[in-house]
């Protein structure tokens, strides 16, 4: 018995020495995992994430409280739109000197004429000289009055002009606290970032929200990338753009194959980590490798996979 006991043990040895990994390299599957933080303080009033609902790009997840921000601005609104009764029509004021000058204007040829037949009544000894000097200055007079109420129309429409921009100059730094308070009602929205399935959730309806504080965890998980390390003897064997098979454990014995494609190689070796296997054990130093894979829905977060160069 004891040379069949000592055969066997032989047997099992050699086998386990002449045993060789059937891949290249081994890690674990991720995602790029994004944390979606309030951007608002407030009481958090709805909320609809939950721990593995899908949700698009775009959906309104959750609503924050800002009906301070929303006073504020209704305040603001009212504030420009009350400027507007602090302002006076150049129109108005104008039109009114332009009648006067109208008036004046028909007074002077009025006056022009009844200084032309002063005139040639003086030429035929009709009329004294002092009469044809009074119509001489009364013109005068009308031409002085006209060009008066002209300086007085262009004044008034200056300092009208003037006083309005005065007012308006209110208007913009008002129309910026507006759109402030219109950011902060639009930061009290949560807006889903992109499309993914909800990984954890950090909040609750109710809860009052700080500004930073994490609401949910959301990942894309269509597509995932597995993890590697690769020994320096591998890095001839592989390039970016490659493809490759990525495969996971299925029962006890069995393999799900999927394709996957090299997107990244890193440029530095590291030590190995202890978690990560590697097809030379004995080999200290590695280079990280990224692999994306197309995700049929048995691929999680963390899974370990084996991957093998085509």
């Amino acid at each position: 018995m004891k040379p069949l006991i000592l055969f066997v043990s032989a047997a099992i040895l050699l086998s386990s020495c002449s045993h060789k990994d059937d891949f290249d390299a081994s890690g674990n599957f991720e995602a790029d995992e994004v944390i979606v933080s309030a951007q608002q303080n407030g009481q958090l009033l709805s909320f609809i994430a939950e721990e593995g609902k899908m949700l698009k790009a775009g959906d309104k997840v959750g609503q924050i409280d800002v009906k301070t921000a929303v006073l504020q601005k209704e305040q603001t609104e009212a504030s420009i739109a009350a400027l507007k009764e602090k302002t006076t029509n150049p129109q108005d004021q104008a039109e009114l000197v332009r009648r006067q000058l109208a008036v004046q204007e028909a007074q002077l040829d009025q006056q022009l004429r009844e200084r032309e037949r002063t005139a040639n009544l003086v030429k035929a000894d009709a009329a004294t000289r002092k009469q044809l000097d009074d119509a001489n200055s009364a013109v005068d007079q009308l031409r002085r009055q006209i060009s008066v109420t002209r300086q007085q129309l262009k004044l008034n429409t200056s300092n009208i002009s003037t006083q309005n921009r005065g007012v308006l100059s209110e208007k913009a730094p008002l129309e910026k606290s507006a759109a402030q308070y219109q950011e902060q009602i639009n930061k009290g929205q949560v807006i889903n970032p992109l499309t993914g399935v909800v990984l954890v959730k950090y909040a609750l309806p109710g809860e009052i929200e700080t500004i930073g504080k994490p609401l949910y965890k959301i990942a894309n998980t269509d597509t995932l990338t597995l993890r590697a390390y690769v020994t320096g003897t591998q890095l001839p064997q592989i390039k970016n753009g490659q493809r490759t098979t990525v495969r996971i454990d299925q029962g006890e014995k069995n393999y799900k194959n999927y394709e996957g494609q090299i997107t990244w190689i890193s440029d530095k070796s590291e030590f190995s980590p202890k978690t990560i296997q590697t097809k030379d054990e004995r080999a200290n130093l590695v280079y990280a490798i990224k692999v994306r894979v197309k995700n049929d829905g048995y691929l999680k977060i963390g899974m370990y996979g084996e991957l093998i160069f085509k």
